[in-house]
């Protein structure tokens, strides 16, 4: 039995290890040929890591840190800016939508709370023409505004489902307690539901952080003046001028995950917390 239950342990703790790997690699890649200098890029066979120390640097990084070959810290603004509004307007929508479907009672109620998904049943690319269209007619054309506006369409009606079933799990009792001890609906929400909810909102925002920092499809679109591309087309960009070189594509791509990365890794618990709350009935 010992011999048998140490084999498994092996073979999960194998697979966990391909899993990494797996997972890893491509920024390995990514990480390496950042590094390398051009030269090494092309050589066959390929080589992960660079042969020589002379053939280590970190021109690329400096090369995509300095303004006149790339704007880098314009178009992370850019993203940072649109981002950061997307996640905030769409956790503060979705918080009181959510709560209404979880606790309040009226009309129409269960169809809303359906109907919101449907948009999912729609591709990104089905939508860009009457959203272009809408844009253009009020004016928006070319403005980080068309932006928000467009990502939260898209991450709003997840963000309702989410929060929603959070609510639930939340105990009716305490919301109760604090009715009778005289507080509205609206302060029950923010004083009791919400800092119960902390890891299903760090979720959401994480959530739709992620998806407006790498959007590209609305905002190849809907932007044409460079000064105000996100970091995703600023990225297509470097393929299409004659400052292109890989090793300072592969830099300007893992500086553009860093970000996300740092993001996920505070508040991981939070995350896991959000993801199985509810899970288990308390």
């Amino acid at each position: 039995m010992v011999r048998r239950s140490l084999f498994r342990n092996l073979w999960f703790y194998a697979l966990v290890a391909l899993t990494v790997l797996l997972s890893a690699f491509p920024f390995l890649v990514m990480f390496f040929s950042s590094v390398k200098i051009e030269t090494q890029q092309y050589i066959y066979p390929p080589r992960l890591l660079p042969a020589r120390l002379s053939d280590w640097t970190l021109k690329n990084y400096r090369d995509v840190l300095n303004p006149s070959i790339f704007p880098f810290t314009r178009y992370f603004g850019n993203s940072f800016v649109t981002s950061a509004l997307t996640s905030g307007i769409s956790v503060l929508l979705a918080t009181l939508g959510s709560y209404s479907f979880a606790r309040l009672r009226y009309p129409g109620r269960h169809f809303i709370q359906r109907s919101v998904v449907l948009v999912y049943m729609f591709g990104g690319i089905l939508l860009v023409v009457p959203l272009f269209q809408i844009i253009v007619n009020v004016g928006l054309y070319d403005t980080r505004v068309s932006l928000v506006i467009v990502y939260l369409m898209q991450t709003l009606p997840v963000a309702l489902y989410m929060l929603g079933n959070y609510f639930r799990s939340v105990p009716k009792e305490i919301e109760e307690a604090a009715i009778i001890d005289g507080c509205s609906r609206l302060s029950v929400l923010f004083r009791v539901v919400l800092p119960l909810s902390a890891p299903a909102i760090a979720s959401v925002f994480i959530y739709t952080f992620m998806i407006s920092w790498n959007e590209y499809l609305f905002a190849s679109v809907f932007l044409i003046s460079h000064e105000k591309y996100t970091l995703p087309m600023g990225l297509s960009s470097l393929f299409y001028t004659e400052h292109f070189v890989w090793g300072r594509m592969m830099a300007a791509s893992l500086l553009t995950a860093v970000p996300i990365v740092i993001m996920f890794l505070s508040v991981q618990r939070f995350i896991a917390a959000g993801l199985t709350g509810g899970g288990v009935k308390g």
